[in-house]
């Protein structure tokens, strides 16, 4: 082959097709096209809720602040059926929405505590609503909530942490109150299986975080309160949210400082009370407890009866009746009912720790020696209540025993109404044993002496009658004649139609009916002594008394 030939053929492999830039152009502007397609999308991100309803594919929008942010793209079952999960696409530039602290919900007509919300998806159907959130850590698979959050994360104001024993006591949007105003609301609950407590987050809001001090309490606001002790009856109405779903009030109890504002320490848990009372008493957290034992009846006696020194409030009583099982092992007082109370100084000073503590007992026990004792008094005379009073007698009884199942013991001595009724019983016991039988068998020998000898002087007196009418008594001297008629007149004063000899015969025997009829109220009173203050019937339930 000739040079020409191989240089003509070397020129034709060089050559490119001008046609082949047609498609080379296409790839280039498919591959920027497809760039600038995935570019502009935003994220695909996964809800997972319990029930898919009102969610539609291709239809249903997300939200933030009323702003569309994003798209449903599909709708399906888990793969064990145990919820729905929903596939969003979401607008470009929307990633630093998404986060750990991003919460969704699905917005439609709801007729809550609060009011009627939703209405405006009535017609344009349900959507989901975001909430951004302000944490760090991105996140594209988030759990839906099944009610709108009571306050989004960013919220100015105090978020707070409760604990109480009383599961299902709250729900979620249930109103926290301050004398009767709503300061905030119940923002999460969570039922601890293994404590078996329930943990309660509220929210305060601005401005009323500062009403919320270290002393603060928290009690279960549940609209009407009635309370009959042994103080009389208080009746307290709250507000209409609170009367129809109950809700959470707050406030600093008068015996104790108001303390100093939380501010944001997150790290304070409060306890949630049953009520104000409870409440009240668990602020005093310092007290001193004592075993009374009671040789009265101890019905009309509760848990939370005050216990008194001279009208003021020392103590609560705890437990009625404390570890009765313990009587018949110990046989302790003659099987006196143990009463547990406690006393507690914080009522009476504003500041308590250990080593004041010590100093109480100490002064109590001094108190013992110089005759403190305590007994039973009625509180309310319509309900029965009774109370724990506490005072100083003048002749202590002594005290015998010092400890009940480790627990000091409080001397006592009977209650008032026991002492009358004591008294009373005696005296009865007394009238019971007089001899009124043999009295009144004397009584009865005496009036029919006395009317023998009536008797006896009538005729006596008739005689003279027959010897002054005789002819030869009437020559008889005028002095002696005077004195016979004197004895005359005597004589008939005591017969039988004598005014004298009547009124004596009626006063004995008024004497001897009403004789007759102290005999059953004597022995009615002794059997029953209260039967002076209230009606008569058979005794249901005989009191126990101590051993002499």
């Amino acid at each position: 082959m000739s040079e020409t030939e191989t240089t003509a053929q070397r020129k034709k492999h060089r050559h490119i097709s001008p046609v082949w830039l047609i498609p080379l152009i296409a790839l280039l502007i498919g591959g920027w096209m497809l760039y600038h397609t995935l570019s502009s999308r935003g994220p695909e991100i996964t809800l997972i809720m319990n029930n898919a309803e009102g969610i539609d594919a291709g239809n249903t929008m997300i939200k933030a602040r009323n702003v569309d942010v994003g798209e449903v793209t599909s709708v399906s079952l888990s793969e064990d059926t145990s919820h729905a999960v929903i596939k969003a696409r979401m607008n470009p530039d929307t990633d630093r929405l998404l986060n750990e602290d991003t919460r969704f919900w699905v917005v439609k007509p709801r007729i809550g505590r609060e009011g009627i919300s939703g209405l405006n998806t009535v017609l344009s159907g349900a959507y989901i609503q975001l909430q951004p959130g302000h944490s760090e850590n991105e996140q594209d698979s988030f759990e839906m909530l099944e009610q709108p959050p009571v306050a989004s994360p960013d919220a100015r104001g105090l978020r707070l942490h409760l604990t109480s024993a009383a599961a299902g006591s709250l729900n979620v949007g249930d109103p926290v109150l301050f004398q009767g105003f709503t300061v905030g609301r119940v923002e999460d609950l969570e039922f601890d299986t293994e404590d078996r407590v329930v943990h309660y987050q509220l929210f305060i809001q601005e401005p009323y975080e500062d009403l919320v001090t270290s002393n603060t309490r928290f009690w279960l606001a549940s609209g009407i309160n009635f309370d009959l002790t042994s103080e009389g009856f208080s009746l307290g109405l709250g507000s209409l949210e609170s009367l129809v779903s109950g809700g959470v009030t707050f406030g600093v109890p008068e015996d104790i400082p108001p303390g100093e504002p939380i501010g944001n320490n997150s790290d304070l848990v409060f306890s949630l009370y049953g009520d104000e009372e409870n409440a009240l008493q668990g602020s005093f957290s310092h007290y001193l407890r004592y075993v009374v034992m009671i040789d009265d009846t101890v019905r009309g006696l509760s848990r939370g009866a005050p216990v008194e020194y001279r009208g003021v409030r020392i103590g609560t009583v705890d437990t009625v009746p404390y570890r009765i099982d313990l009587l018949q092992e110990n046989q302790v007082e003659g099987f006196r009912i143990p009463v547990l109370i406690r006393i507690e100084p914080q009522r009476m000073q504003a500041k308590v720790d250990e080593e004041s503590l010590k100093d109480w007992q100490a002064r109590i026990n001094t108190m013992f020696g110089n005759g403190l004792r305590a007994s039973l008094k009625t509180g309310n005379i319509f309900t029965g209540a009774l109370f724990v009073d506490t005072n100083f007698v003048d002749e202590p009884s002594e005290r015998t025993i010092k400890e009940y199942n480790g627990v000091a013991v409080f001397p006592s001595e009977p209650g008032s109404f026991a002492q009358i009724e004591q008294k009373v019983t005696g005296l009865l016991d007394k009238l019971n044993n007089l001899p009124v039988e043999s009295s009144l068998d004397r009584l009865d020998a005496t009036l029919a002496s006395s009317e023998s000898l009536i008797n006896e002087l009538n005729e006596t007196a008739s005689s003279i009658n027959e010897v002054l009418n005789d002819e030869s008594t009437r020559g008889l001297p005028s002095d002696v004649q005077r004195t016979l008629r004197s004895i005359e007149q005597t004589l008939s004063s005591y017969s039988s139609e004598a005014p004298a000899y009547g009124e004596l015969t009626s006063t004995l025997r008024s004497l001897e009916q009403l004789m007759r009829s102290l005999q059953p109220a004597a022995r009615t009173i002794s059997e029953k002594p209260n039967s002076l203050i209230f009606n008569r019937g058979e005794i249901q339930d005989p009191q126990p008394r101590a051993r002499q």
